[in-house]
């Protein structure tokens, strides 16, 4: 009866999806999670100066990042297409040493980003219940990491929104940021930035880090300088 009405008045999906929420109904889910970034989101991307930004798929899959993001936590280029994946570094399975960060990172409450990540995830398997690679993820976390697995048989539905993390900096040194995550309309993008309070000596570091650019690795250093 709802999808008649809202053919009948020839809703829009948004406000389709609204008018099965007020009915107390799950919208109907689409089918693939969405790699896009439309040119008007990225346009303001690149207008964010300093901060460090990157651009997460509903399924933690990393799609676009900043100099700065590279400045600060290393170039995300560096690693394998198929374990750019927030959820997979942070989860590893068989040994896996892969993470989207190139240097140690510490945060105020590990805990919470942890059961936070999991929940969101959660989310995105109702949004997207037929997208391969989401489904791969979860078989591929819950079967490989045991802490994953036990989080997720929690069955908390959630979102990732804010945390607080220290980056050990191999040409600044230590760098405390606000990390705040913004969700991109229905398509359930996530928009990472990475800020340091006004004035403080980390502001400072962030920007030494951006104009720096990012550190170049050791061994490729050792090659350069022959």
């Amino acid at each position: 009866m709802v999808a008649s009405l809202a053919r009948a008045l020839q809703l829009t999906d948004t406000e389709r999806d609204h008018l099965y929420r007020l009915a107390h109904l799950v919208p109907p889910a689409d089918g693939a999670i969405s790699d896009h970034i439309p040119p008007g989101v990225h346009r303001v991307l690149t207008r964010l100066g300093d901060a460090a930004v990157a651009v997460f798929a509903a399924d933690w899959q990393l799609i676009w990042w900043n100099r700065g993001w590279a400045a600060l936590l290393g170039d995300p280029s560096s690693t394998p297409p198929r374990l750019r994946n927030f959820a997979r570094g942070r989860f590893p399975v068989d040994g896996s040493s892969a993470r989207l960060a190139q240097w140690p990172v510490t945060e105020q409450d590990r805990e919470t980003t942890d059961v936070a990540v999991v929940s969101d995830l959660r989310r995105a398997t109702g949004r997207f219940p037929q997208d391969a690679r989401l489904a791969e993820l979860i078989r591929d976390l819950c079967t490989g990491n045991q802490r994953f697995a036990e989080l997720w048989a929690l069955g908390t539905v959630a979102a990732h929104r804010e945390d607080h993390k220290t980056i050990e900096h191999p040409s600044v040194g230590p760098v405390t940021v606000d990390c705040g995550v913004l969700t991109d309309g229905d398509s359930e993008r996530k928009i990472v930035i990475m800020t340091a309070a006004p004035g403080s000596a980390d502001e400072d570091k962030l920007r030494l880090a951006a104009v720096a650019g990012p550190p170049v690795p050791h061994a490729q250093r050792v090659h350069t300088d022959r």
